[in-house]
């Protein structure tokens, strides 16, 4: 996570996108495709509200202070306030185009000192962190919604959502920079 030069627009980029895969445990397919529009405050917490994701799933996810702060560095640095969150940046380090491919995201996971498998780590995160949620061993069914990543869109109705998204458990992951 710390690899990505932050003195450069890409690695500011980089940072960011790596920030969310690992916080959030998104798909890569779900980053590329996450615009300002998903990226709202809801109590008192930043979250992806609205994310289309595996099988036509809507689901909210929580994000993080400090992922949201590498985000917040990111979309400043490439005057980002519209559209895709994630861009193309050029050998000059500017961003440019209206988004980037999966297989870029791919690229710059694999570069990534740690060498980290978005897969394996959704599986292992969800793994580990999804029995801290108020919801789990309550009846949910045999497939407990792993830190948020399964938070539906009936999320306005439903206490222990609003909960989850209030004082989320990815908010302390151990992967988060030092103050």
């Amino acid at each position: 996570m710390q690899a990505p030069d932050r003195g450069r627009l890409k690695g500011k980029r980089d940072r960011a996108l790596l920030a969310l895969l690992l916080a959030c445990g998104l798909r890569r397919h779900e980053a590329v495709a996450l615009t300002m529009d998903h990226l709202q405050q809801r109590e008192e917490h930043w979250a992806i509200v609205d994310l289309m994701g595996k099988g036509g799933h809507v689901r909210t996810v929580p994000v993080p202070d400090w992922v949201k702060s590498e985000l917040g560095v990111w979309l400043g640095a490439a005057g980002i306030d519209r559209g895709r969150l994630f861009r193309r940046v050029n050998k000059v380090g500017k961003a440019w185009g209206e988004g980037m491919t999966v297989k870029a995201v791919w690229h710059i996971v694999k570069e990534s000192p740690s060498a980290l498998v978005c897969q394996s780590w959704r599986r292992t995160i969800a793994t580990d962190l999804c029995s801290t949620l108020p919801c789990f061993g309550r009846g949910v069914g045999a497939d407990p919604i792993p830190f948020g990543a399964r938070l539906s869109s009936n999320h306005r109705t439903v206490p222990w959502v609003q909960a989850a998204i209030r004082s989320a458990v990815n908010d302390r992951i151990g992967v988060e920079p030092n103050p």
